[in-house]
C-alpha cells in the first residue's frame, strides 16, 4: 500500500544534500515520488516501502531523519548551531595561526594550529564527501576535500586550512539565508495563537486551539490575536489582518462579519463563532502553500542542478588530466602543475552556481507572502517575469463584488414589490453573485419571500435562471436572453441601454407571457482598479484586456472608466477561456485574473493564473498559480514586479558566479593565482550571490528597512 511520509532532516541545507539523499534512495524499491522543501527541512516521500527503510537510507549517507510529528513548530536548528561554534572555532584557530606565521614563530606552533581549524572545519565535509565517494556522486564536498589534502601533501598547510575555513564560512552564509526564510514561515505560525477561550453556557474555559470544534464559540479580548476563523456573533472592534491579507488599514469587525486567525483584535471584544478548524484556517493553508511553494523548483535552477551533476565529476577529470598529461608527456614539474590541478578544483567548486537560484526564489516567495501574495512555486515566479498580456474578470476582481440593486422598473401590472419579491424568491436558489443583492433589497424593504414556493429551478448558463414560483413559470434573465427569447421590444431596448450606460447590470425578469420588470444592478469599481491598470503598463504589460459575462453596454462603461485596451464582453467562462488561448497566440506570455471559481477554465489555460480573495475562496487557494490573500489589485503588478526582480537577481547571480570562475580557472591554469585567492574568489562570489539575494527578503526598496524591523518584532502595523 503507498503512502506518504513526512521526514525532518535537520541538515538539509542545499541542492547537495538532495542530490545525496536522491542518488540514494532511488536505489530503493517501492520509492514513487520524493518532494523536498530545504527552507523547513522537510522530506516528503510517497512509498510502499517500510518507513525504517528510508530512515536507514538517510543515515547510510549521514544525513539523518526523523518522521515528522504533528507539532506546529520544529524543534531548535541545533545543526545550525555547532555548524556556527565549528566554524568560529575554525576562523579563530586559522586566525592565530597566521598571526603567529606573521611574527616569525616556528611552525612547530603554527601548523599544529593549522591543523585543528582543517579539522574543526573539514570533517563535515570529509564525511560526506566519502559518502559521494561511496554513492558514486562526486560532489563539492569531494572537490574541497581533495584540494585540502593536496594542499597538505605539498606542505602548505595554511593555504589548505584557508581552503577548507572559507568553504565553512560559504556553507555557513548559505545555512543562514536558508534559516532566514525558515523563521519568516516560522513567524506566520507564531501569529495563530495556540489557545483559544471556548465561551460555555456556564463560563469560559482556555482550549488548545486543535481541540476546538467547528461551531463552537470564542471570546477574543482588545489585544489578542485571533486563534481561528470565524464569524462574528457579538460585539464590535477594529481588526488589524496586514499579516493575513497585506491591507494597511485596521479593518472595522461586527456582527456577520469574518475574522481570520493570525489578525490582531485591537479595541472591542469579540464574541466569534468558529467556522474552520485550526488545521484549516486561512493561515494554516497559506503557510502549508509558502512550504509547497519553497520546494517547487524554477526551470533555471532545475537546469543548474541537472548541470552541476555533470559538471563536478568533468572538473575532477580535467584537474587530473592537468597534472598527468604536463608531467607525463612534456616532463614539467609535478609540484607546480598539481599545485595549478588544486587551484582549480577549489575555484571550480560550484557552491556560487548551484545556490544562485533556489535562495533568490525561496526569498522571493517568502517576501511576496508577508505582503498576501501567495506564488506557488519557482516557476510561477519565473513565468510573472515575462507577462505580456493580461486578462482581467469583472466582477469581484475589478469591481467590488457587492451589488447593489438601484432601480425597479415595472413594465407589467406588478408592483415593485412584487417584482423583488419573485425575484429574490428565484435568486434564492442561486450561486450567482448578483443573488445577495436581491436578497439584500428584499430585506431591506422588509419583503419577507419564505412563504413563496419555488420548484423545478433551473439555471441557463451565462443568460439567467427560471423556476415555478408559486405556480407559475417566471424567467430572470440578461439582455442577451431577452433577445434571444424574441421579446426586446423598442421601449425595453431603450431601458437597458439606458441602463448599460449608465455602467450597471440589467436583469429583466419574465413571465410566460413576457417581460414584467426590469432591475437595475450596480457594483462599483475598486478604487485602485485604474491605478492598477496604469501600474500594469508601466511594467511593460503590452495588453490589458477586460473580460465579463455582463452585458455590452455595462462592460465599454466600466472598460473605457479602467482605461483597458480591449472589453470582451456577453462571455460565457469556455469563451474566457477561448480568448485567453488567442491572447496567448497574439501577444505571447499571458496571465488571468480572476474569483478562482466561475474563471477556472480561463485561469488554468493561462501561463499564470491569479486568483483574487484567496482569503473567501477554497477553490482559488487550491487552483491558481498566484492569490491575492486580500481584493487589492495593486497587488497584481508588485507580483510581477517582484517576479521581474527576482529573474533579473538569479540572472545576476549566475553571471557573477560564472564569471569569477571563468577567471580564475584561466589564471589557475596558467599559474598565475593561488588557492588563498582561488578560495577568497569563490567564496566571495558566495557571499555575493546570498547578499544579493537577501535584497528580495527585505523588498529591495525604499521602507524595507521599517519593513525588516516589524517583522523581527513581530509586531502588527
Amino acid at each position: 500500500m503507498t503512502k506518504t511520509t513526512t521526514l525532518h532532516i535537520a541538515d538539509l541545507c542545499c541542492a547537495t544534500e538532495e542530490s545525496t539523499i536522491r542518488n540514494k534512495l532511488a536505489s530503493l524499491k517501492g520509492i514513487d515520488e520524493l518532494r523536498f522543501n530545504v527552507v523547513s527541512k522537510k522530506l516528503e516521500v510517497r512509498h510502499s516501502c517500510d518507513t525504517k527503510e528510508i530512515l536507514a537510507g538517510l543515515n547510510s549517507v549521514g544525513l539523518p531523519g526523523t518522521v515528522a510529528s504533528g507539532n506546529r513548530k520544529p524543534a531548535p536548528n541545533k545543526s545550525l548551531r555547532s555548524l556556527i561554534v565549528s566554524t568560529i572555532a575554525a576562523a579563530s584557530s586559522f586566525a592565530a595561526g597566521l598571526l603567529l606565521s606573521a611574527l616569525d614563530h616556528t611552525e612547530t606552533i603554527t601548523i599544529p594550529l593549522f591543523l585543528v581549524s582543517i579539522l574543526l572545519s573539514g570533517w563535515r565535509p570529509a564525511f560526506r564527501a566519502i559518502t559521494s565517494i561511496r554513492n558514486l556522486s562526486l560532489d563539492m564536498n569531494f572537490l574541497m576535500v581533495v584540494a585540502v589534502l593536496g594542499a597538505l601533501t605539498l606542505g602548505e598547510y595554511a593555504e589548505g586550512a584557508a581552503v577548507i575555513v572559507l568553504f565553512a564560512v560559504s556553507l555557513l552564509l548559505e545555512a543562514l539565508s536558508t534559516e532566514r526564510s525558515r523563521l519568516a514561515i516560522e513567524s506566520l505560525m507564531d501569529l495563530s495563537p495556540s489557545t483559544a477561550t471556548v465561551k460555555l453556557p456556564d463560563r469560559e474555559v482556555i482550549v488548545p486551539v486543535e481541540e476546538v470544534p467547528v461551531d463552537a464559540v470564542i471570546v477574543i479580548r482588545p489585544g489578542e490575536r485571533v486563534p481561528l476563523d470565524g464569524v462574528v456573533l457579538g460585539g464590535g472592534s477594529t481588526v488589524d489582518q496586514s499579516a493575513i491579507t497585506g491591507e494597511s488599514l485596521p479593518v472595522p469587525k461586527s456582527e456577520s462579519d469574518v475574522v481570520f486567525a493570525g489578525s490582531f483584535n485591537q479595541r472591542g471584544a469579540l464574541e466569534v463563532r468558529v467556522t474552520k478548524a485550526a488545521s484549516d484556517s486561512t493561515i494554516a493553508r497559506i503557510i502549508r502553500l509558502v512550504e509547497e511553494a519553497q520546494a517547487r523548483k524554477a526551470p533555471s535552477q532545475t537546469f543548474i542542478e541537472q548541470f552541476a551533476r555533470i559538471y563536478t565529476p568533468a572538473v575532477f577529470v580535467l584537474a587530473l588530466s592537468l597534472v598527468t598529461i604536463p608531467t607525463l608527456f612534456f616532463g614539467a614539474s609535478f609540484d607546480d602543475w598539481f599545485y595549478r590541478a588544486l587551484v582549480l578544483l577549489v575555484i571550480a567548486c560550484p557552491c556560487a552556481l548551484v545556490i544562485s537560484t533556489p535562495v533568490s526564489v525561496i526569498n522571493a516567495i517568502t517576501s511576496a507572502a508577508r505582503s498576501g501574495v501567495l506564488i506557488k512555486g519557482g516557476r510561477h515566479l519565473e513565468q510573472l517575469a515575462g507577462i505580456r498580456a493580461i486578462g482581467l474578470d469583472k466582477t469581484g476582481t475589478v469591481t467590488e463584488g457587492t451589488a447593489v440593486i438601484t432601480d425597479v422598473i415595472c413594465v407589467d401590472s406588478l408592483s415593485e414589490s412584487e417584482i423583488i419579491r419573485i425575484a429574490a424568491a428565484i435568486e434564492s436558489k442561486s450561486e450567482h453573485h448578483l443573488a445577495q443583492a436581491f436578497l439584500r433589497k428584499a430585506e431591506a424593504g422588509s419583503i419577507d419571500i419564505r412563504g413563496t414556493e419555488i420548484r423545478d429551478f433551473q439555471s441557463i448558463p451565462g443568460k439567467g435562471i427560471s423556476a415555478l414560483v408559486e405556480g407559475r413559470t417566471f424567467t430572470l434573465g440578461n439582455h442577451p436572453l431577452v433577445e434571444e427569447l424574441g421579446l426586446c421590444s423598442r421601449e425595453l431596448e431603450n431601458t437597458l441601454e439606458s441602463l448599460e450606460g449608465e455602467g450597471k447590470t440589467a436583469v429583466v425578469l419574465l413571465n410566460d407571457k413576457g417581460p414584467v420588470g426590469i432591475i437595475g444592478v450596480s457594483d462599483r469599481v475598486r478604487a485602485e482598479s485604474r491605478e492598477a491598470v496604469m501600474r500594469l503598463r508601466r511594467l511593460g504589460i503590452g495588453h490589458v484586456v477586460l473580460l465579463t459575462g455582463d452585458n455590452r453596454g455595462t462592460a465599454a462603461y466600466i472598460g473605457q472608466e479602467l482605461g483597458v485596451d480591449e472589453v470582451r464582453s456577453e462571455l460565457l467562462p469556455e469563451q474566457k477561456l477561448e480568448v485567453i488561448q488567442s491572447m496567448k497566440q497574439s501577444h505571447g506570455r499571458t496571465a488571468m485574473v480572476g474569483d478562482g471559481v466561475n474563471d477556472a477554465p480561463a485561469l488554468a489555460a493561462a501561463d499564470v493564473g491569479i486568483a483574487m480573495g484567496g482569503i473567501g475562496s477554497d477553490t482559488a487557494l487550491e487552483t491558481a498559480d498566484v492569490v491575492l490573500v486580500s481584493d487589492n489589485l495593486l497587488h497584481i503588478p508588485a507580483a510581477i514586479d517582484l517576479g521581474k526582480r527576482a529573474l533579473a537577481i538569479i540572472k545576476q547571480n549566475i553571471v557573477i558566479a560564472l564569471a569569477t570562475k571563468a577567471v580564475f580557472l584561466v589564471l589557475g591554469v596558467m599559474g598565475l593565482t593561488s588557492l588563498w585567492l582561488a578560495i577568497l574568489a569563490d567564496d566571495g562570489a558566495t557571499l555575493v550571490v546570498v547578499l544579493n539575494s537577501l535584497r528580495l527578503l527585505v523588498g529591495g526598496k525604499a521602507g524595507s528597512r521599517q519593513q525588516v524591523v516589524r517583522i523581527l518584532k513581530k509586531e502588527p502595523r
